[in-house]
């Protein structure tokens, strides 16, 4: 499933396309995606101007000039084709703006979804209401990590991937932070110290800032917008490479299951 670099680097490239556009023609090709279209997507988004793009944890969002929100999540294969040198069956809702360009939201497995709400009912929309803060954002601190943490009698990974205690943390890149921070996935959140929170929420932020730069990690279905596959998958530190070298002492890395998940570890430089 696309995570939050992923996410990120699409909401950016529709900004680039879209932010001071109008839209000319919106056609759902389908009803449905997870869950129903909104009947009035075209009625309320044809001729209205795009105000900004941006993006809460896994979501993206789409603001115009009429006080609406367009919300999209990716789901496990969505994924954004800009002028899309041919239609095919996975693309089901089109974009045309004013200038002729074609933004193609395409799903072949049908688990992303798209909700048109109005501005300021963002935060109170299901999946984004109760998050916690952003972990790019000036909100998420050593100090909010801690609170969350103390006397937790659950695995550090396991906190992290808790949408209320950060929001948009992901698989692969809990299992990057942990690795670059020295902490292993099983510790139970309760017993890292001070100096432990200190040295993990700037090893979240270095991770995805790096994973952003380098376009997102191209797993299966995802690429940018202009078909470009991310690259961040060449920089994993331990994700997917079970009994490879770990790159900063050389010993194995190992996997073990949490929750129904893979957990990449070393071992020997996580504690």
């Amino acid at each position: 499933m696309p995570e939050l670099p992923e996410v990120e680097t699409v909401a950016r490239g529709l900004a680039l396309a879209w932010e001071g556009r109008r839209f000319t023609r919106v056609e759902a090709r389908r009803p449905d995606l997870r869950r129903p279209l909104p009947v009035d997507l075209a009625q309320r988004l044809v001729g209205a101007r795009v105000t900004s793009v941006g993006r809460r944890a896994k979501y993206g969002f789409v603001a115009t000039d009429r006080d609406d929100m367009l919300v999209f999540h990716l789901g496990m294969s969505g994924r954004m084709r800009i002028d899309p040198p041919e239609i095919d069956r996975h693309d089901h809702i089109l974009f045309t703006t004013d200038d002729g360009r074609t933004v193609a939201f395409n799903d072949a497995r049908r688990f992303g979804s798209l909700d048109l709400v109005a501005a300021d009912a963002l935060e109170s929309l299901p999946g984004i209401a109760g998050l916690g803060p952003e972990p790019l954002g000036a909100d998420f601190t050593p100090a909010v990590l801690a609170a969350a943490r103390e006397g937790r009698v659950t695995p550090i990974k396991s906190l992290l991937l808790d949408q209320r205690v950060v929001a948009g943390l992901g698989n692969i890149y809990v299992c990057e932070a942990l690795h670059l921070a020295g902490i292993h996935p099983e510790r139970m959140a309760g017993t890292l110290s001070d100096a432990e929170v200190e040295r993990l929420v700037p090893a979240i932020v270095q991770v995805l800032e790096a994973a952003i730069a380098a376009g997102g990690s191209s797993l299966r279905d995802y690429v940018q917008l202009d078909g470009e596959l991310g690259y961040f998958q060449h920089q994993w530190r331990v994700y997917g490479r079970e009994g490879d070298a770990c790159r900063e002492c050389g010993g194995a890395v190992a996997r073990v299951v949490q929750a129904g998940r893979s957990s990449f570890y070393c071992g020997a430089c996580q504690r």
